[in-house]
């Protein structure tokens, strides 16, 4: 192997590999900057700087409730060796039979002691609470309350376009058919029995008229031609109770599509309420529109309670 001379590629066996300490320190440090770029690693750092004198109060706190338990056991035994014990300058034991009646109030020292660092751990936990979960917390209720009002429009939205197709549907197809009927048996009384199909094209026309009350129920045509006044109004002619209706607040302007549907299935519930329940003898409908916010108020002179 000697005589094949120098190797022709001496750089590739003596190449050493990058050092990965740089690119570990820089992913470190660029993960530290991603983290201090939350709002959340600086309310922990805040938390931690404040943490510090506070945790020299609960050591305080402890080591005061146990010298405040275990004071008058102490007190018994310095007596017992001859020596005395001074509470201040007024009260000084010297026998046993003295330090016997505060001995005698360990366990109440016991109690208060447990309670006040109960107390004080609770409100530990309630700063703890209020500076690192709190915010975090309203934060995910915040974006939970987004999501929800977000599949509350689509769930609305998709609840519209169904409705227009069943109303679609209706319209094109049954109501189309039971219009032919009533033609057809007009002119078949020319030729038949008179009496049998008269009642046949009343039959045909109380179906076509329940058909149309359907698609008035799904979405009435006139809150879509005309607006919530003109359904309200109809709600109102055709309620068993007098209604009278004060729809001036909705003469220059008309709500969005979705809030127009929301109050008239509402008037229209509480007038069946009205009607239903109440007793009334007249009842009263009044709605304005202004700034963006629709007002409608439904009033009756009955017992309420529904």
């Amino acid at each position: 192997d000697a005589d094949r001379g120098p190797d022709r590629n001496p750089g590739r066996a003596g190449r050493a590999a990058p050092p990965r300490t740089g690119r570990r320190g820089t992913r470190w440090a660029r993960a530290l900057w991603r983290r201090a770029a939350t709002p959340g690693f600086w309310l922990e750092q805040g938390y931690a700087l404040l943490n510090a004198p506070l945790a020299l109060l609960d050591l305080a706190a402890v080591l005061l409730g146990l010298g405040l338990v275990a004071s008058q056991p102490f007190a018994l035994v310095i007596v017992l060796g001859g020596d005395q014990v001074m509470y201040g300058e007024g009260i000084v034991l010297t026998r046993p039979a003295q330090v016997l009646p505060w001995l005698l109030l360990t366990p109440v020292f016991a109690v208060l002691a447990a309670y006040a660092l109960g107390a004080l751990a609770g409100a530990r936990a309630e700063l703890a609470r209020a500076v690192l979960v709190r915010p975090r917390r309203e934060r995910e209720l915040g974006t939970r309350l987004v999501e929800v009002t977000a599949s509350r429009a689509r769930l609305a939205d998709a609840f519209e376009g169904e409705r227009r197709r069943i109303e679609r549907d209706l319209h094109d197809g049954a109501q189309q058919r039971l219009t032919g009927l009533i033609m057809t048996l007009g002119l078949a009384k020319l030729d038949a029995d008179p009496a049998l199909v008269a009642k046949a094209q009343d039959e045909a026309r109380a179906v076509l008229d329940e058909l149309r009350d359907l698609v008035r129920g799904i979405h009435p045509s006139v809150l879509t031609d005309r607006g919530l006044g003109a359904a309200v109004e109809s709600l109102a002619e055709r309620s068993p109770v007098p209604v009278a209706a004060d729809l001036r607040g909705l003469r220059d302007r008309r709500p969005p599509e979705g809030v127009e549907v929301a109050a008239y299935f509402a008037v229209a519930e509480a007038l069946t309420n009205v009607a239903r329940h109440s007793g009334a003898r007249r009842a009263e409908v009044a709605a304005e529109f202004a700034d963006g916010t629709l007002v409608v108020e439904v009033r009756d002179d009955g017992r309420g309670g529904a």
